[in-house]
């Protein structure tokens, strides 16, 4: 679905990707994890068509999207820290976005029924606390059925229950055939949902495994300690 062709990408001096190569295929939850400064940002707004890389190719759905947009109505983006207009209400910002992609149909509310947001429409986003602006983030983000959903932190100031509702929510959309791609540095909250570790270090990909090679490697249950076995014999 993602096919990721020798990317790079150089700020000034700095190379933040240094030909970085994988595939991310549907029905998949991908967990794109890596130290600060490693490049997974910049490897996710490439995606987006946020950032344009400087050599490589970005095929989706077979298609390289070089000089395309059209792509992105077909990904869900949640951000580590969404930022709206001070003085919209949520159910506006809602509405927005709904006019934005000129569609009313075909809409999954099953998030904003869950987080029980339709009761807090005509709160103002300046008043919200950042754990449910975490939630209109999840929410608008699965909001169109996209067939791919790109989730920075997702579960980042949520309170257990919610972070157990949107998990759910990931672990439905996998069996719907969707690609999920997460980023976060809580690894104790993807045990349950990835399929598939994408590590990132300095710009470059250190591996791609799926979570039954990294278990059978390391002997390690947990995705921390498999993570850091796996880290530590590099090392070494």
């Amino acid at each position: 679905m993602i096919v990721i062709e020798n990317i790079s990408k150089q700020f000034g001096k700095l190379k933040v990707l240094d030909k970085v190569n994988f595939t991310c295929k549907a029905s998949k939850c991908i967990a794109l994890i890596g130290p600060n400064g490693s490049g997974k940002t910049t490897l996710i707004k490439s995606i987006l068509g946020m950032v344009m890389p400087d050599s490589g190719n970005i095929i989706f759905n077979g298609k390289n999207i070089q000089n395309e947009w059209k792509y992105r109505e077909e990904i869900g983006y949640m951000p580590q820290i969404g930022r709206y207009p001070d003085n919209m209400t949520i159910g506006q910002v809602i509405d927005m976005m709904k006019d934005i992609r000129h569609t009313n149909s075909g809409l999954d509310e099953n998030l904003i029924d869950a987080f029980a947001l339709k009761g807090m429409y005509n709160k103002r986003m300046r008043t919200l606390s950042g754990g449910t602006r975490q939630k209109v983030s999840a929410s608008l983000a699965f909001l169109f059925n996209p067939k791919v959903l790109i989730l920075d932190e997702p579960t980042a100031g949520l309170d257990p229950v919610s972070s157990e509702l949107l998990k759910e929510k990931i672990l439905t959309e996998i069996k719907n055939g969707k690609l999920i791609l997460i980023t976060s540095h809580i690894l104790s909250e993807l045990d349950d949902l990835v399929s598939e570790v994408i590590y990132m270090q300095d710009g470059k990909l250190l591996f791609q495994k799926s979570i039954e090679v990294l278990h059978n490697d390391t002997g390690e249950i947990k995705l921390s300690k498999a993570i850091a076995s796996v880290m530590t014999n590099n090392i070494k």
